[in-house]
């Protein structure tokens, strides 16, 4: 993978190369400036008297990215001057600022060149899974400007703007035989003096007006973290820094703006429910509000009727939402998309857990009717109430699996197989127990309404009675991964903690299940793997059966702690502490499952999100489960 570096606010994510260019690269890592699933810059290529730079110091940083560049040149004639190169992002800008210093006592002319192009290719487009999207009628064109050029995409009702200026303005902006355009100064260096350019672009999604700018209050301020743990206490303060540029604008169901976590940079830039909800709730001892708004924006979106396209019924809660192009025109069905089994039980959850810690029934109150047609979705749509379990079906134009594990294959049997038919998977239920308990407790509370609070606590117990009796594999002490139709999915996977996260298991059998997670097939030294070594099914870089998720490994450090595994949470809390602590101190998306034993420092997957919400909230779960120990 080409070295990378990263720049995030909002809906706004800019990736650019060691020099601070962009190149147009596609697959596992594109680069370019992207606003709202869209490409706005598919090209900045610097070059200075003719050549490309040689890059002294490469990009880095956090909120502005720094570089030093020099022009071609060697040991026998030192470069006569250097450029200080540095990049921020606003909502729906990136901003390039160019310091031109003299090394030289005598005056200096400099020819410097920009290439710049935008190809408003959707993120969809990018990805390396081989599909292709025909766009009837698209047309892209290039306007020069007093003081730069502007680059337009329009495709029926659709318009896209890509807006670049400079001061001072270029001389020339020249065609390059191509789509892209070269903007050219002719820069005067007086004897050791400097001069700068400054680089604006402004991205113009679809014509969407832009966004105000997110708050600028750190994100980390007023939470404690622990003296007695400098390395948990680092990991939490990065989490949250990362939290603070992850967040993009939502409405609540009276329009009103909120903001949520976004799931992560680079493919999932947007609100996906399960991962607001996760962050939320490890969020919620030190920022509730994340959790208010996050209940808002999918209220607001729930489902109020069939759509089998978006694989919606009525109070289900939205999985994803999209804004790009081929959300816009159907050719991708996360426009809106409702494929997810595990959102609306989480939702409940939130909702539980919020009025819970807070004590403010008001919110809990106003979202009673979202929440009892999140309840009756369960129970009617989502298969509890008729085939006893949440149930779904592979969704042959969105996702086949619609729990956490949702890549192809991930819900498997031990030896590799996939299921047949319906699919009921654990982590699910325990989901969905925990949300008929929290939305009984609020019923008694919040609503004043005993008699369906003794429902929901009926239908959780017997659920609870049945999960045992029909997923517990004794020949392994250990749940089944999921029911299909023919009975007990039997790989042994990590989705066995989030039931200990959820309550779902009686004292004996939790405790087996949390010992069972530490023992070094499931434990890598980083974190409990997805999936077991040893099992035909593992593999060490697959995305959900043998890789180390952080999130994963935060909600088992949770259920560890719960049922009193203090030491095994501990344990794992510790080692993914020390993942961060490899990596400054950032938690990925996901780990490689090799060893600590074969490798001492963690493995990378090579395609993971680098900011990813889950992730960034998951030092903040240890601290809860294990404090500063």
């Amino acid at each position: 993978m080409t070295a990378q570096q990263l720049l995030v606010r909002g809906t706004t994510f800019a990736a650019v190369d060691t020099s601070g260019d962009i190149t147009g690269r596609r697959g596992s890592a594109p680069d370019g400036l992207f606003v709202r699933d869209a490409r706005h810059l598919s090209r900045w290529r610097l070059t200075v008297d003719g050549g490309t730079p040689e890059v002294l110091l490469p990009t880095s940083g956090e909120e502005t990215l720094r570089s030093v560049l020099t022009p071609p040149g060697g040991r026998a004639e030192p470069p006569a001057y250097t450029v200080f190169r540095e990049q921020t992002v606003a909502e729906a800008e990136f901003t390039d600022r160019l310091r031109l210093v003299s090394n030289h006592p005598s005056p200096l002319t400099v020819r410097l060149g920009l290439t710049v192009d935008a190809d408003f290719t959707d993120q969809f487009e990018l990805r390396s899974d081989h599909r292709t999207y025909t766009k009837v009628g698209s047309v892209r064109s290039r306007h020069v400007l007093d003081d730069g050029v502007e680059f337009r995409y329009r495709r029926g009702d659709w318009r896209s703007r890509s807006t670049v200026t400079a001061e001072p303005a270029p001389e020339a902006v020249e065609e390059t035989g191509a789509s892209a355009r070269r903007l050219v100064w002719t820069v005067e260096l007086p004897p050791h003096g400097s001069r700068e350019v400054t680089l604006r672009v402004l991205a113009r999604p679809n014509d969407a007006p832009r966004e105000a700018a997110a708050p600028a209050a750190p994100f980390a301020a007023g939470v404690t973290l622990p003296e007695t743990w400098p390395e948990l206490a680092a990991a939490c303060e990065r989490g949250l820094n990362d939290l603070a540029l992850l967040q993009v604008p939502a409405a609540g169901p009276d329009g009103e703006p909120v903001r949520v976590p976004a799931a992560g940079v680079p493919w999932f830039q947007t609100l996906l429910a399960r991962d607001a909800m996760v962050t939320s709730l490890f969020l919620l001892p030190h920022r509730p509000e994340s959790a208010a708004a996050t209940l808002l924006a999918l209220a607001a979106t729930q489902a109020t009727e069939t759509d089998k396209d978006a694989v919606a019924q009525p109070g289900k809660i939205v999985h994803e939402l999209r804004h790009g192009e081929l959300a816009h025109f159907g050719q991708v069905p996360y426009r809106k998309y409702y494929g997810s089994v595990d959102a609306t039980p989480l939702f409940l959850v939130l909702l539980g857990a919020y009025t819970e810690h807070t004590g403010d029934e008001a919110l809990a109150r106003r979202l009673r009717p979202h929440a009892r047609a999140a309840v009756a979705w369960m129970l009617d749509y989502g298969g509890l109430g008729s085939r006893g379990y949440l149930v779904y079906r592979a969704d042959r134009g969105g996702l086949a699996n619609q729990n956490w594990k949702d890549s192809p294959g991930a819900i498997c049997f031990a030896d590799g197989g996939r299921p047949t038919g319906p699919v009921m998977a654990a982590g699910a239920q325990g989901y969905a127990y925990d949300a008929l308990r929290r939305t009984a407790w609020v019923a008694r509370t919040a609503w004043d309404d005993p008699t369906y609070a003794g429902l929901l606590e009926q239908a959780a117990a017997d659920l609870r009675d049945r999960f045992q009796r029909d997923f517990w594999m004794p020949e392994h002490s250990f749940p089944a991964l999921a029911l299909d139709a023919h009975g007990r999915v039997d790989a042994l996977a990590s989705d066995a903690g989030h039931l200990l996260w959820s309550g779902l298991l009686d004292k004996q059998y939790a405790e087996a299940v949390g010992r069972r997670l530490l023992r070094p097939d499931f434990f890598s030294g980083w974190g409990v793997r997805t999936l077991a070594a040893g099992q035909g099914a593992y593999h060490p870089l697959s995305y959900h059966r043998g890789s180390v998720w952080p999130h994963d490994n935060a909600l088992i450090a949770l259920g560890l702690a719960r049922y009193g595994l203090h030491d095994e949470a501990r344990t794992v809390a510790h080692a993914l502490v020390d993942a961060a602590t490899a990596d400054g101190h950032r938690l990925p998306e996901v780990l490689s499952g090799y060893s600590r034993d074969e490798y001492p420092t963690p493995v990378p997957y090579p395609y993971a999100c680098s900011r990813e919400s889950r992730s960034a909230a998951a030092p903040l779960a240890l601290l809860t489960a294990v404090g500063g120990a």
